[in-house]
Order: C-alpha cells, then structure tokens, then sequence
C-alpha cells in the first residue's frame, strides 16, 4: 500500500505543542521560533481542512479534531523514540566473542553464563561453537579456547587447566568395578587428530592394567557431547572429560564408579598476540582463569 506523504516537521510541530500547551513552549523544545511553530500547525491545518488548535491571548487549547489528533501523534512519537533508544542501546553494547569446541561451549561455557552475566552485566558473551580453528588475527574473534599441546603461533597463550578423564555411566546401569565394562557396550568418539597420548579407551585399558576389549557392541560417535548424552541415556559406559559432565556428576545422571583417572589435554586461552586486548576482553579473559581455577 502506497503511503501518502505525511508532514513530519508539522505534525511534531502540532505534537509538542498539543502536549505543552504553548506554540512559545514547542518551540523551545524544538529549537526554532514561536513564529515557525505557527507557521508549521497553520500550514498542518491547511493541508488538512481541520482547525487543531483555539488560539486565545495569553494560550492555546486544542479543537475536538486536534484532541482526537494528538493521542494518536503522541503514542507515535513515544514508540519512535523507544525503539530507536533500544536500538541504540543495543548497538552500543559491549560484545566479546569466544571461540571454543562444541562440546566445551555446551558443557563447560554455557552453565556459567548466570554467573558471568551477574559479574559482568554491561559485557554480552557472543559464543562461536566450532571444532574448526579461526584466525584471530580477525576481529571476529575476540578470545579461542584451545585444546592440545599446540605450539600456536602468533598467539598469547596460556594454560586454564588439564583434562582428566575417566569411565563414567549412569547409575541404572550398575557398573561398579572393571570387571563389570564386560558386560556394557562401551561408548567412544572419534578423535580428530589420532596421537598416542589422546585418552583413548585403548590408553585407558592400558593404564588400568586390563585386557583390551572387543570392538563388539561398541557405540562410536564423531562428538564427545554427543557421547556424553548416550552415557546419560544409559546407553554404556563412555570414558569422557570429568570437567564437561561437572553438571551431570552433580545432579546424579552419571556416576564415576572407579578409576584409573587418566590425563586427557590441555585447555590453552588464547588471544592473538598483536592486537591489546580491550578492558571488556580483558575482562573477560580474568573471568575465564578464575572459573578454571
């Protein structure tokens, strides 16, 4: 639908001077001469057919036509002005992106939002869940969790903490010692870079001194989460990271019924090393080594 043209200079001319009661008090609200305020309601009122306003001596008092009028300009202009106001707001709020895997983020990042929200409320996180590796020479990224041994080139980095892994299954299920894995399917997820030093279940036997399993009945998957959620499901016994199931642990989904508790990786923050970090990044960065801690 073709909109017809609205004069805007006179209708918030008429407005202001509706709501104050004064041609002289409109204008200076607007900035411009009593005169031009005038000038702006009579040619209003010309182009409309409609008088708005009664004009007295000493004041001015709307018509019926400019009562019905000024409701309708008025609720316009106060949700013009909100929602540029929440524009602006939102445009000027201060955003931090952390890049990290998408186990990490959805088990490890994303519980602790409450508490960083209520530590940092002017500072929104913006997460990028990714198992691919970004340049943080971009801007894009403000902060990388990494994990591995690196080296990483032309990055600040620094460790937060070592990965410990053990088996863990939920409690329906019964396992309460070694002996007990030959009887439930074990859970595995594949590693994207095959090192020996990788917490395998290969690694884990090892270690614990046992004889290694048959791959009958095994259930793989490409994802630790998604590892994680088959163990919670009570699909097997998964040999997962003890600092992304904390939440699980707690609340009794998972149980860790024994050990050996075996080093997985670790967790490196980092930062590209030719640009400052910001106070807001910096931030950040501190709330990051404390959660670790």
């Amino acid at each position: 639908m073709q909109r017809r043209f609205l004069p805007l200079s006179a209708l918030r001319a008429f407005e202001a001077a509706a709501r104050l009661g004064s041609f002289k008090a409109a204008a200076e609200e607007l900035a411009v001469t009593p005169t031009a305020v005038s000038h702006q309601i009579r040619a209003l009122e010309a182009q409309t057919g409609l008088v708005l306003f009664d004009r007295q001596v000493r004041k001015v008092s709307l018509t019926d036509a400019g009562a019905q009028l000024y409701p309708v300009l008025r609720d316009g202009f106060d949700a013009f002005e909100a929602a540029l106001a929440r524009l602006t707001q939102q445009r000027t709020r201060v955003q931090v992106a952390i890049s990290a895997t998408n186990a990490f983020t959805v088990k490890w990042l994303v519980p602790r939002m409450a508490d960083f929200r209520s530590r940092h409320p002017g500072i929104d996180l913006q997460l990028q869940a990714s198992d691919d590796v970004v340049d943080l020479r971009s801007a894009a990224v403000d902060i990388a969790i990494r994990y591995g041994r690196g080296p990483y080139p032309g990055l600040a980095v620094e460790p937060l903490f070592t990965d410990r892994f053990a088996p863990v299954a939920n409690p329906r299920l019964g396992i309460k010692s070694p002996e007990d894995l030959a009887g439930a399917p074990l859970i595995r997820f594949d590693w994207r870079r095959p090192q020996p030093e990788n917490p395998t279940w290969e690694r884990w036997f090892t270690v614990a001194q046992l004889p290694q399993p048959s791959e009958t009945g095994q259930l793989r998957f490409s994802d630790e989460g998604h590892a994680i959620q088959a163990a919670v499901a009570g699909h097997g016994v998964a040999l997962v990271s003890l600092a992304l199931i904390a939440e699980e642990l707690e609340a009794g989904h998972l149980v860790q019924p024994f050990g050996p508790v075996i080093d997985g990786h670790t967790y490196h923050l980092a930062m590209y090393a030719g640009r400052p970090p910001s106070a807001p990044v910096q931030a950040v960065a501190d709330w990051l080594r404390a959660q670790a801690a």
